[in-house]
């Protein structure tokens, strides 16, 4: 039987980010006074709520990370001809924005990312580019309604509620079909509001997802769960976030053309075995066993994909970011950098199928 503490544990992650019903809050009200466990959990959850609003000069940021200025309120660095350095501005924002978050490991890549494009959106307003088209046929405030529909079953299945009007999907739809049927909806709905409000939607559900108990304990974050398709750990989820809300900021800084920088090399290797380990169920075991080996900066991995009873019949090489820009959908077979050796069908048909597994 659950009690009245674990309850309200359960909720604070949405009571951080003002997402609860008025009875759930009383029941916080009521609880945190007698409560030092959980009255500390809501600080905590709270300070980094506050740190993904963006912190002002001075503020510690959590985990004891030191004063920090906004990133939007530091001078613009200046070439010799007296014009702001763009691309320097965005890699400053990116690094002063990576997380000194006290989540658990599995949710630090996703907590990276979301710091990353929230630095890129700061610059929106004052460039007048929310129009711009940026892929599919999105533009950016597109995207970013996108990734409130694409973080939202995460959300869901965490226990937070959902930020827009639920969508109306027959039962037993392909999850391909409701993926895009949501999509569609989530759009259409932010079309009708102004850029920032859906910034603002999508940012605090993403900071709610970040003050759920999952992100932040490692046996929770080790239960199965079913989305888009596929069955993983909860963490590999939040990689899953991660990996989206990365490549998305790619696509909206190839828009502008604006330089996003790739992942910080842990995270970036974590979602490299991510994704080699989803491309793996997708060959399946009778594949032709092919030696594909990821090597970069950070370090080198070996896996063989396929049969693995049987003789490598190829070598493949890539590039750790080209790999999972592949992967993502955001480089064609033929145009991604690679090396081979052996039969180049077996190896093509790596490519291909980690080219087909992109929802992006």
């Amino acid at each position: 039987m659950t009690t009245d503490h674990e309850e309200v544990r359960r909720l604070l992650g949405a009571w951080a980010v003002d997402a609860l019903l008025p009875g759930d809050e009383r029941r916080i009200a009521d609880h945190l006074p007698d409560c030092a466990a959980c009255s500390e959990e809501s600080r905590r959850l709270r300070d980094t709520v506050r740190y993904l609003d963006g912190v002002g000069a001075g503020h510690q940021l959590p985990g004891g990370g030191g004063p920090a200025e906004s990133a939007q309120a530091r001078p613009r660095p200046r070439d010799p001809s007296g014009e702001a350095t763009d691309m320097h501005v965005l890699s400053l924002a990116f690094r002063t924005r990576a997380p000194a978050l006290r989540t658990a490991p599995h949710a630090e890549p996703y907590a990276a990312a979301v710091a990353g494009l929230q630095a890129l959106l700061g610059e929106m307003d004052e460039r007048g580019a929310w129009g711009t088209p940026v892929v599919h046929d999105w533009d950016v405030h597109d995207t970013v309604a996108h990734l409130i529909a694409a973080d939202e079953p995460l959300a869901l299945r965490l226990g937070l509620h959902a930020r827009v009007p639920a969508s109306r999907v027959s039962e037993g739809t392909p999850w391909r079909a409701v993926w895009a049927a949501r999509t569609s909806d989530v759009i259409a709905h932010e079309r009708r509001r102004e850029p920032a409000r859906t910034v603002a939607t999508w940012r605090n559900q993403a900071a709610g997802l970040l003050a759920t108990p999952a992100a932040h304990d490692t046996e929770l974050a080790a239960r199965p769960a079913v989305l888009m398709g596929v069955r993983l750990p909860v963490a590999d989820h939040f990689l899953v976030r991660a990996f989206e809300a990365w490549v998305h900021a790619d696509d909206i800084g190839r828009a502008l053309d604006r330089h996003v920088p790739p992942p910080p090399v842990p995270h970036l290797w974590r979602l490299v075995r991510l994704a080699v380990r989803i491309l793996g169920i997708a060959l399946g075991e009778k594949a032709p066993p092919v030696a594909l080996t990821v090597a970069g900066e950070g370090g080198r991995v070996e896996w063989i994909l396929g049969d693995t009873g049987d003789a490598v019949r190829a070598e493949l090489v890539l590039d750790p970011v080209d790999f999972c820009l592949l992967v993502g959908g955001r480089r064609a077979p033929e145009e991604v950098p690679r090396g081979v050796s052996g039969d180049t069908s077996a190896a093509w048909r790596v490519l291909t199928r980690a080219a087909s597994l992109s929802w992006l």
